[in-house]
């Protein structure tokens, strides 16, 4: 997904998302889809976890769908479908988990710059001090959710049945 993780990604950052797999051979994406590359990305001590955090994915098979646009052409409402796993390590003590990120969204773009998200997860959340319902951190959020992400960045995540998982713990 092309993420605000997110601001990396969502997000992921932010927000995911290419069409490169492990084994190194390229997959061609279906007619009307197209890759949607997830690059690596760097937060540090105190923005999601008390550690400098890096991300990066290790299967990126990510693909996105224009479904529709604004009058301008700008992107309006876009789909995210496809298998990721981001290795997020704790870049102090070297500590990683692969995380599996492979869920699919529909985002909606609005004019402001916020966003809203309708997913069956997993997805990957980072969110900052003060700049969420859930607490600071980095998460696998998995289930059946929305997220509203406002303009200024504040992320409301709405599980209708799931869970989220704290990848901050994990690599502590």
């Amino acid at each position: 997904m092309h993420r605000t993780l997110l601001a990396p990604a969502l997000a992921l950052a932010a927000v995911l998302l290419g069409t490169q797999p492990a084994s190194g051979t390229t997959q061609q994406a279906a007619p009307g889809w197209e890759p949607a590359p997830s690059a690596p990305w760097d937060v540090g001590a105190g923005v999601r976890c008390d550690f400098p955090v890096h991300g990066e994915p290790v299967v990126d098979e990510v693909e996105q769908r224009v479904l529709s646009t604004h009058p301008d052409g700008s992107v309006r409402r876009v789909a995210y479908r496809g298998d990721l796993v981001v290795r997020v390590t704790n870049t102090a003590t070297g500590a990683s988990h692969d995380a599996d990120v492979s869920g699919s969204a529909v985002v909606e773009h609005r004019r402001d710059g916020s966003q809203f998200w309708a997913v069956r997860g997993p997805v990957l959340v980072g969110v900052g001090a003060g700049l969420g319902s859930l607490p600071r951190g980095l998460y696998v959020v998995d289930g059946v959710f929305t997220m509203d992400i406002r303009a200024d960045g504040f992320k409301d995540v709405r599980l209708v049945h799931g869970t989220t998982d704290d990848l901050c713990a994990r690599i502590d």
